[in-house]
């Protein structure tokens, strides 16, 4: 949004998002924040605002049309949007295209035809999409330029009393209170295995509440930390990550990590039948192998976490193949500038053709 206001600075944007939209120019129309769900089985409890939200976008698109629909992930959603978009004359603009070659393949040839332009983020989406009779151009991901400590390791232990002595864990329990109510408690435990050698701390989301946080901590030497993941996850030798945006955030500060992940035994039974993906969590997926290691649903325990960890944590080689295959991930997430570089396939697509 920021980059398309500085390339057009007249463009009128609306649509679905929350404040941080809001503050870079675009009017909302539907709080994101109404329809947000995690899972197959946690969404259902949106239903009904996700349908009066699909039935106002969809009014709209009728009434009042706009030049162009931007559409972000969320696929099942998008998707329909953008047939009514095309029954409209609307154009349509995919950012964040839908990781069908994770699941669902076949709806790949619905985007081909919904879909006037796709913009990827990840390296090996473009052959996959340009196979598929797709207009798409890899731009790079745009966590690239978002992701950078602002503070030394030294300066950021000294900050927060730090024991220089003790190797610091980070642990990444997830932004939503899902995730923290499946997730958190295994890692802690990690902790608890693991013993005194090491010194942890939560790098809070800034999503959560930390009332939350220090309920689970409070028997713990575990410090809790909101604000300031970035420089805590580069000055700690190993994360504890919930698989997610996390993982790709630890990545690119090339710290070694555990991938966590465990869902409802409903959500996940659904997830085994439509997934077809060697690995769970996304810096693996980049590095086309296992550069670090992922725990899933039942592995998720404190004695399996603190196994893994430990390894990492007192192998020297092992650490550092993993250091050394995450550097690779962020070489293959390119550059840096993917949302002007998105931002410039929306200004092409607004332009007139002569």
């Amino acid at each position: 949004m920021t980059a398309l206001k500085h390339q057009a600075p007249h463009a009128e944007v609306f649509g679905v998002g929350g404040p941080a939209l809001h503050a870079a120019g675009m009017r909302i129309v539907v709080d994101s924040a109404t329809i947000a769900g995690m899972g197959l089985v946690e969404a259902r409890d949106k239903l009904g605002a996700l349908i009066r939200t699909y039935r106002q976008l969809k009014q709209i698109l009728r009434t009042e049309p706009p030049d162009l629909l931007i559409l972000i992930d969320f696929p099942e959603f998008n998707l329909r949007l953008a047939k009514v978009a095309k029954k409209v004359g609307v154009p349509v603009f995919y950012y964040i295209s839908p990781q069908v070659w994770a699941w669902r393949k076949r709806r790949v040839h619905t985007i081909a035809k919904r879909v006037d332009r796709l913009a990827a983020i990840f390296p090996f989406e473009s052959a996959f999409y340009a196979a598929h009779g797709c207009s798409v151009e890899f731009v790079g991901h745009p966590l690239v330029d978002r992701v950078h400590p602002t503070r030394s390791r030294e300066d950021t232990f000294q900050q927060y009393g730090f024991d220089p002595t003790r190797k610091l864990v980070a642990l990444l329990p997830g932004s939503r209170s899902q995730e923290v109510h499946s997730l958190l408690a295994p890692m802690l435990g990690a902790t608890t295995v693991l013993g005194d050698a090491y010194q942890f701390v939560v790098a809070a989301a800034p999503t959560l509440a930390m009332e939350e946080l220090h309920r689970h901590t409070q028997a713990t030497s575990v410090r809790v930390i909101q604000n300031d993941t970035y420089n805590l996850v580069h000055a700690a030798d190993l994360a504890l990550v919930a698989s997610g945006t996390a993982t790709l955030e630890t990545a690119l500060l090339e710290r070694p990590m555990v991938i966590v992940y465990r869902l409802t035994p409903f959500t996940y039974f659904l997830a085994r039948l439509l997934i077809d993906v060697p690995f769970i969590g996304m810096p693996n997926l980049i590095a086309e192998q296992r550069v670090v290691p992922e725990l899933i649903q039942g592995q998720v325990t404190p004695d399996r976490i603190a196994e893994e960890a430990r390894r990492l944590l007192t192998d020297a080689q092992a650490y550092s193949v993993a250091r050394a295959g995450l550097r690779e991930v962020r070489r293959r997430l390119g550059g840096g500038g993917a949302a002007a570089r998105a931002a410039a396939l929306v200004v092409e697509m607004l332009t007139p053709k002569d």
